[in-house]
């Protein structure tokens, strides 16, 4: 899933249900009940079940369980029944699939950041790799380019810039184009206001200037 340099990237056009999906990211991680309620809503007849799905399980990594339950809660009442998980790995393979898609998001910062967070505690890198990268990221129902980009936009709608810049590296490494991500930080600015849109394209500034 790595995007080697001078390679063509994997996700090179930002199409509305991509564009719906990275909004509904921000929404679910800091809009309020109404604002939630209205995008979930929205989203049964702008994205495919599987990818809202996927979002949604995500969403307990970037903005914690209770908003997670809310949207999903949401999600039930305009999509009743779930999709088909399709997910019958091991906690073993978590940790493989882990390590291999956050090599890929960190690129060659990898080994420098499982260092950094060891640092921290070694407890959390162990749920990084085998709860996040692994049981979650590496999920089958939504791509990795996808996934970055929803993180992008949570990150940003979180006021979280330190991992925003982690996530938007992250989404080059994984193969989102540059003005993939430029155009998913533009669809925010109405979500998240001016203040956190012009500092989100600041920083990708920065980042692309890197």
């Amino acid at each position: 899933m790595t995007h080697p340099t001078g390679s063509a990237p994997i996700l090179q056009t930002f199409d509305d249900e991509t564009r719906q999906l990275v909004r509904l990211a921000a929404v679910v991680t800091a809009g309020d009940e109404r604002a939630i309620r209205d995008a979930v809503a929205a989203a049964r007849e702008t994205i495919r079940a599987s990818w809202v799905e996927e979002l949604l399980l995500q969403t307990y990594l970037f903005a914690g369980f209770p908003r997670a339950l809310n949207a999903m809660r949401e999600w039930r009442r305009v999509h009743p029944v779930s999709e088909p998980d399709g997910d019958a790995r091991t906690m073993q393979q978590w940790r493989i699939d882990g390590e291999r898609t956050c090599a890929a998001v960190y690129g060659t910062m990898y080994e420098r950041l499982r260092d950094n967070i060891r640092d921290l505690h070694e407890r959390l890198d162990d749920w990084m790799i085998t709860e996040g990268y692994g049981k979650v990221l590496s999920r089958p129902g939504l791509d990795l380019p996808r996934r970055e980009l929803c993180i992008v936009a949570a990150c940003a709608a979180a006021n979280q810039d330190r991992q925003l810049h982690s996530h938007l590296h992250g989404a080059r490494n994984v193969g989102v184009a540059p003005a993939v991500i430029s155009a998913a930080i533009d669809a925010l600015a109405d979500i998240i206001g001016n203040t956190r849109h012009e500092a989100a394209r600041m920083l990708w500034a920065r980042v692309k200037g890197k």
